[in-house]
């Protein structure tokens, strides 16, 4: 099957790079989602240097599209993402704000999702393999970059989805039971800090909580210089 998933994929990867069409290049590179995520995961692999190509698309939405496309086959295949996480971090310094926010929407998603694969692979079988745990630096790496854009001069637009992800990373390691389940239904995740608890080789829960309560103090940094923020921002740190 390799042969025809490639057949199929390249004249697409041409098109999304190459064609004079906007539209016929979003649609290409629809159509080379829906290729990739038909396909196991050793076919995709070969292709994937064709994919990260178009980051230097100069079309803001075909690179917002190109996100949505990571994320997909990221979170099927989780360990493509090892390959494709740089263009994430790409992403979230884009000079259009409609990309950077999609960085943030994905990433918080494919956090989750690696996060959840990192416990259940353990209950599983009792190891973490290289590859994920290798995957885990590049999240909380993300995380940070991600947590560290609050304070730069961004789009409040872009600043609100960083305090959500900002939320769920607190929420993910601090929430009681009760208020788990809520968050499980608000966010459609379904880890619980109480999985590793013990000695999980990549995560250390103690670490992990204190690292989410040290972002509250964030969150009550940005409260006391409220009179400098714009207010849709201080009432979603309220919220928060």
């Amino acid at each position: 099957m390799a042969g025809p998933i490639r057949e199929q994929a390249l004249p697409l990867l041409a098109s999304a790079n190459n064609h004079g069409d906007l539209a016929v290049k979003l649609s290409s590179l629809k159509q080379l989602k829906d290729v990739l995520l038909s396909a196991e995961p050793s076919q995709v692999a070969e292709l994937l240097s064709y994919l990260i190509d178009l980051q230097s698309s100069p079309e803001s939405l075909l690179r917002k599209c190109l996100i949505e496309v990571i994320e997909a086959v990221g979170m099927k295949a989780k360990e493509h993402l090892l390959v494709l996480m740089p263009v994430l971090f790409a992403c979230l310094k884009d000079m259009n704000s409609m990309v950077a926010k999609q960085s943030i929407i994905s990433g918080m998603k494919i956090f989750c999702g690696v996060l959840e694969e990192l416990s259940s692979q353990f209950q599983r079988h009792g190891i973490v393999e290289r590859w994920l745990e290798e995957l885990w630096t590049w999240m909380v790496k993300f995380k940070d970059a991600v947590f560290g854009v609050i304070f730069e001069a961004v789009p409040i637009g872009t600043k609100l989805l960083v305090l959500k992800f900002l939320e769920t990373y607190i929420l993910l390691f601090t929430s009681s039971d009760s208020e788990k389940s809520g968050a499980q239904a608000k966010h459609g995740w379904t880890f619980n800090i109480s999985w590793v608890v013990g000695h999980h080789p990549v995560l250390d829960p103690a670490s992990l909580a204190s690292d989410a309560k040290n972002n509250v103090g964030t969150l009550l940094d940005l409260l006391h210089s409220a009179s400098s923020l714009p207010g849709l921002l201080t009432i979603s740190i309220i919220n928060r």
